[in-house]
């Protein structure tokens, strides 16, 4: 197990030196009810005083009552400015813009949510002068667990070292409040969604493949296979050079 005094330490000292070479005046971060942004929430606000968490339920029912409730649970134990914005709306009038130019499959749609979510974020850091902070672990990074510019999109990550398994020890270790250390994963794209059932792999099988290499034969495979094809999702842009 890791020494979480120490993390906490070097961890909130990276944020307040980036920030401090930013020049910028605050750090913003979306504030989903789960348990990373529970905990980038943390160590942003024990760096820089000026964080400011978005709470941004889209469509889902869940974004409207448990995640947005445990959002705010974490955000008031740790004074956690909060601001709340439903993009309900705007999800549905891109819906229905997108519907003249394509036929959106299921995948493309869900992924609206995240992106607009990035898109009100980045308004918010550019308007007030902060940092956009990321709150992707290094389980689901590797998974390819995440949105490409949406949830994946960010100025500085403070956990992406960090699997599901240190992400809750990590929480543990802080008294983070029970409701995000016992909840189910889950990114709240659509009712009854949970990571682990839409993966079809535990969390705790691909934490103990990726610390210690071993994995039994049929969570391997899913594994490597969901690795492979988001590998794009990890490589910086192709461009052309001679």
């Amino acid at each position: 197990m890791r020494n979480y005094e120490n993390e906490f330490k070097s961890r909130v000292a990276f944020i307040r030196d980036l920030v401090e070479k930013s020049g910028v005046s605050g750090i913003v971060f979306g504030n989903s009810g789960g348990k990373d942004s529970a905990l980038v929430g943390i160590l942003c606000k024990a760096a820089c005083e000026n964080t400011v968490g978005l709470i941004m339920p889209c469509v889902s029912r869940r974004n409207f009552d448990s995640d947005r409730d445990d959002g705010m649970t974490v955000a008031r134990q740790y004074g956690i400015e909060t601001r709340t914005i439903d993009l309900t709306a705007q999800h549905e009038a891109a819906v229905v813009a997108l519907s003249g130019v394509t036929a959106l499959t299921e995948a493309a749609r869900i992924n609206l949510a995240p992106r607009l979510r990035m898109i009100t974020l980045y308004a918010v850091a550019a308007s007030e002068s902060r940092l956009v902070a990321g709150t992707g672990n290094r389980s689901e990074i590797y998974m390819g667990y995440f949105t490409k510019w949406g949830d994946g999109a960010c100025d500085f990550n403070p956990i992406a070292d960090l699997t599901v398994t240190e992400i809750y020890e990590f929480l543990a270790y802080l008294d983070a409040p029970m409701a995000v250390r016992t909840k189910a994963p889950s990114a709240g794209l659509f009712e009854g969604q949970t990571d682990e059932g839409e993966m079809g792999v535990t969390y705790a099988a691909i934490d103990r493949y990726l610390l210690t290499g071993r994995a039994e034969a049929g969570d391997k495979a899913v594994i490597e296979r969901f690795h492979k094809r988001s590998g794009h999702k990890r490589s910086p842009i192709i461009t052309y050079f001679e």
